[in-house]
């Protein structure tokens, strides 16, 4: 009778074992995930300084420019234009209808 119950214990604890390595092994998947994700957002500010360098309302232009970045975490490339390569930020209107990011 000992026999069996030191034998149902090894094997309860075997079995915590392998739970407690799966769930080590799914922590640092997680980690992985969190880490790429955060290597994909871009430095708004920088692109839309960017972007906005010779727009004659900086401080307006940066603004814009601001909450379609954080919305689409996409800014086109030159000071103008090239809007295909955002759909997104290219798409995005304001109340009135009109085109939000310059």
């Amino acid at each position: 009778m000992s026999l069996s119950k030191v034998l149902a214990c090894l094997l309860l604890s075997l079995l915590v074992l392998h739970l407690l390595v799966e769930a080590a092994d799914a922590t640092e998947v997680s980690k992985d995930s969190v880490e790429s994700y955060a290597a994909k957002k871009i430095d708004c500010g920088a692109a839309c300084n960017a972007r906005c360098r010779l727009a004659s309302r900086q401080k307006m232009c940066k603004r814009a420019c601001g909450t379609c970045c954080a919305r689409c975490n996409c800014v086109p490339p030159g000071t103008a234009g090239n809007r295909d390569v955002c759909p997104c930020y290219a798409t995005m209107t304001t109340h009135g209808g009109r085109l939000k990011c310059p």
